[in-house]
């Protein structure tokens, strides 16, 4: 079975995330893992499933992917399809499920595809590969958020990475129903 893991990341948070769906999906699952750099470099109709993921930036999910989905609504809701998003403010227990985490359910209410399986993971904090605006602005939405604001650290990862294999495999348990 062809599938389609489709991302956009801003520190490879996401796909690291996407490498490790893509690790558990190995088997029965023919997967291409794709980063999205350009509208035009993904032929869908190849695919008979697929995930897309992406994550957080000031706020926004990336806009080319929600310019491909736009494009692509009506053939995603014919096919077994899954969403994640990223993002720090997950690391809370009250805001990691895309029902309660504000930014995945306004990215979600503002497109015309409906994927069948939704998630919403945690991303981390790369405090030293910020440029020194960046990693102030992060530092000062952290504090806001009670988080972690030590830049010393070199990697700060909040990812259940339980909860990504559990992702993966609601995903093999859709595609099975929906065969």
């Amino acid at each position: 079975m062809k599938t389609l893991l489709l991302y956009t990341t801003n520190e490879h948070q996401t796909e690291k995330i996407m490498q490790r769906i893509h690790e558990q999906l190995s088997s029965p699952f023919e997967c291409d893992l794709v980063e999205l750099k350009d509208l035009n470099q993904i032929e869908l109709s190849r695919y008979k499933a697929i995930i897309i993921g992406t994550s957080i930036r000031y706020g926004f999910y990336s806009k080319l992917i929600k310019q491909f989905i736009n494009n692509n609504y009506q053939q995603l809701n014919q096919m077994p399809s899954a969403f994640f998003g990223v993002n720090l403010i997950a690391r809370k227990a009250n805001k990691n499920t895309p029902e309660t985490n504000l930014y995945t359910r306004k990215f979600l209410s503002k497109i015309k595809w409906i994927p069948k399986l939704k998630a919403v993971f945690a991303g981390a904090l790369y405090y030293p590969r910020y440029n020194w605006f960046d990693r102030n602005m992060i530092r000062f939405i952290m504090w806001l958020g009670k988080g972690d604001t030590d830049v010393s650290k070199p990697m700060i990862e909040y990812t259940n990475w339980n909860n990504v294999d559990l992702f993966a495999q609601q995903f093999k348990d859709m595609f099975n129903k929906f065969e």
